[in-house]
């Protein structure tokens, strides 16, 4: 008999919060069921298994990271826009250090939570390359490298990867300063 009041979105809520307390590569079933009070096999009830959850988590958090980008993009444009939205990004991965890496993960097509939370996310990128100009195959090349250059930076940051003695915040905010005048002269493709 499952636990009362346990479900698929409580288990995957509650996984979400283990995760950024012990780490996302961490997560285990075991310490979820322990830590929902549960018998491992009760888990079994409501998620399939280690990869069910890891799959749910990325949905529930790229849900949360393009909420969070749109929201802070939403009312402006070009660097502001950008500036605003490399922000929210940084903040969620320092808020939720266990459940951004799950943020990575492409979305599963079967899980049309995943894919809408997937497209948000990717909508609110390519919102801010239109201020700049960028559609089309353009906005996919500057959106892969915007996001390559942003994750690049929080993963080296909560990995502890920024041992010289300057202000980590300011690097930051160069690199974001740097995306913009990039973003800017983006060369057009084929040139």
């Amino acid at each position: 008999m499952p636990r009362a009041g346990l479900n698929q979105q409580t288990v995957v809520r509650e996984a979400a919060r283990l995760a950024d307390e012990v780490g996302y590569q961490q997560l285990t079933l075991a310490a979820l069921a322990s830590r929902l009070g549960v018998a491992l096999p009760s888990l079994y009830k409501h998620i399939r298994g280690a990869d069910a959850l890891s799959q749910k988590l990325a949905a529930l958090a790229s849900a949360e990271l393009a909420t969070e980008l749109t929201t802070a993009a939403a009312g402006r444009s070009g660097g502001d826009a950008l500036r605003a939205m490399a922000d929210a990004y940084r903040a969620y991965a320092h808020r939720h250090p266990g459940r951004y890496p799950a943020t990575q993960r492409v979305p599963d097509p079967s899980d049309p939570e995943h894919v809408e939370a997937g497209e948000r996310a990717v909508g609110a990128i390519f919102a801010v390359l239109r201020g700049y100009g960028l559609t089309g195959d353009d906005a996919v090349d500057a959106a892969r490298a915007l996001r390559s250059a942003l994750h690049g930076f929080v993963a080296l940051e909560a990995a502890g990867g920024f041992g010289l003695p300057r202000e980590v915040d300011r690097s930051y905010h160069q690199l974001v300063a740097g995306l913009d005048v990039a973003l800017r002269s983006w060369p057009a493709r084929g040139a």
